[in-house]
């Protein structure tokens, strides 16, 4: 009987290890980023190259930061989120990820502006330095210019509802203290 039990247990074993696998983000693969400083970085707006964009204009606000290329369908997906963020007065920066500065200003002339400004990231240092895998990648920084959350892929109404929203509001109430932050 011992002997038939055994492969049982093991396949039951197995089975759990899947269902638990199956339900996790295949692209989120976690942030070292979190709880820690923005990387410092400075680099020329997309559509402004007398200007620059660095760690510092995080400061004194909580801040989206949304990791972006024209290449990227899935970014286009979910712009219009992002722009009506942008309408309800949400604090979005923009990393223009990996691209040429004609296409992606083309696609904001296009589709709308929804950052303050954007980051022209051509050849990717600056992602890397940030643990960027791929486009989108949307992060959040509180006040003190520390990132406190980190999400791969489409942000969808359900993340924004379920876990952006309500932590830009806790990190806007000064009421989340380190290492509670809902995703890494």
């Amino acid at each position: 009987m011992l002997r038939y039990s055994i492969p049982l247990i093991i396949c039951i074993i197995l089975g759990g290890f899947l269902y638990v696998g199956l339900s996790l983000n295949p692209r989120d693969i976690g942030s070292t980023r979190i709880d820690k400083p923005a990387p410092s970085f400075s680099l020329p707006y997309l559509l402004d190259i007398n200007k620059t964009f660095s760690n510092k204009d995080f400061q004194n606000q909580v801040s989206i930061f949304n990791v972006w290329a024209s290449w990227c369908t899935t970014c286009r997906y979910e712009h219009p989120l992002l722009m009506q963020l942008a309408k309800r007065g949400y604090v979005i920066y923009g990393l223009n990820y990996k691209d040429t500065k004609d296409a992606a200003s083309e696609v904001l002339t296009k589709t709308g502006n929804p950052y303050i400004a954007s980051a022209f990231d051509k050849d990717g240092k600056i992602g890397m330095d940030w643990g960027v895998t791929g486009t989108p990648e949307t992060f959040i920084i509180d006040k003190q210019g520390i990132v406190r959350y980190k999400y791969t892929g489409q942000l969808t109404v359900d993340v924004l509802k379920q876990e952006v929203l309500p932590l830009i509001k806790k990190l806007e109430q000064g009421t989340l203290p380190l290492n509670e932050n809902t995703k890494s």
